[in-house]
């Protein structure tokens, strides 16, 4: 399994006669020894079907740890997976994630087979604007070029000039070289990117992620009186108001490498809550104080049904070739700009 930001714990004592000992040995903290038995199968089937079909399993850092840390070849945020799918050596992939991020994998892959365990994993912001929005926008500011988060449709993409994600976007637009830019869909981001490069005026969009949108001043300032001393770590989703209470801002992939490196002896993740399931498997030194949200479209990935995508080859992403290579040179151009 790949990952940029976990170091390997010490393995926990298994119980005699544990099936797949190793691999529970990753999630003993966070998975009852009773409940193991009744995931090993799957583990073991996936595990198998992964070598028969040639195929690989990318998981978003918000995926539950008896996926995260037992099936997934390759893990991390949205800009780390679609990185890795350009240079995956396989002929299925498996996205273990949301709809956005198999489309962009398929995208960057067009001649692999790309699945997704069930089509109802959705994401609040991509739902929150259309291709339709995004001519509206372009017609209505000529000339200003469009960043879309790649929370989005591959349709919406096809209508921008380049993707960012969390993680790259103040890269990104500084790299435009322009003093006005419209960053879609994601108006949090863009409010928060804006407080970064308040030399380039920022336009918004009112799309919101369910997630980040929940969190408040009031939940940091509750987890500060009652932990004195927390560090607490926001994703830039959130509201500009919650991001000024906390101590970093950052993506998920930031997130990680903040704990690991820095090595907080309390700390509260102010996003979905299995980003501290899948951090404190592999630091059971840190404590990890909730509020979290949970992402009711990223649980609807589990192992049963990824197992069934693999033994069905279902569900697979299709993307419109009337649009595939307009979406996919948005995403290049993303990655270009990293690479430079």
């Amino acid at each position: 399994m790949a990952s940029t930001a976990f170091p390997v714990s010490a393995p926990r004592a298994v119980p005699a006669g544990m099936p797949l000992p190793e691999i529970y040995a990753r999630v003993s903290r966070h998975i009852p020894a009773i409940e193991w038995p009744a995931l090993a199968p799957d583990i073991e089937a996936i595990l198998r079907l992964k070598r028969e079909r040639n195929a690989v399993i990318l998981a978003h850092n918000y995926q539950a740890p008896e996926i995260f840390h037992t099936v997934a070849d390759i893990v991390g945020d949205s800009l780390a997976l679609a990185r890795e799918a350009v240079t995956v050596k396989a002929d299925v992939i498996v996205l273990a994630g949301v709809h956005f991020m198999a489309e962009t994998a398929k995208l960057l892959n067009p001649g692999k087979t790309v699945l997704i365990s069930d089509l109802g994993a959705g994401c609040s912001l991509a739902d929150s604007i259309t291709a339709a929005d995004v001519r509206g926008l372009r017609a209505k500011y000529p000339g200003v070029p469009i960043v879309t988060y790649v929370n989005t449709s591959a349709a919406v993409k096809a209508e921008s000039d380049l993707c960012c994600t969390s993680g790259n976007a103040v890269e990104v637009i500084r790299s435009l070289g322009v003093k006005r830019v419209l960053m879609i869909p994601d108006e949090f981001l863009a409010q928060n990117v804006q407080a970064v490069l308040p030399e380039i005026e920022i336009l918004t969009w009112a799309g919101h992620c369910e997630v980040h949108e929940r969190f408040t001043p009031a939940d940091i300032r509750e987890v500060r009186e009652s932990y004195p001393g927390v560090t607490v770590i926001a994703h830039p989703e959130c509201p500009p108001d919650v991001v000024a209470e906390s101590d970093f801002s950052g993506s998920t992939a930031m997130m990680m490498n903040f704990v690991t490196e820095k090595r907080p002896a309390q700390v509260v993740l102010v996003t979905e809550c299995s980003m501290a399931d899948n951090i404190a498997a592999a630091n059971p030194d840190i404590e990890f104080i909730k509020p979290c949200n949970m992402c009711p479209h990223m649980k609807r990935m589990s192992l049963s049904n990824i197992r069934h995508a693999l033994e069905t080859l279902t569900h697979e992403v299709v993307v419109d070739p009337a649009l595939a290579d307009r979406a996919r040179a948005a995403v290049e151009r993303m990655l270009a700009v990293g690479a430079r």
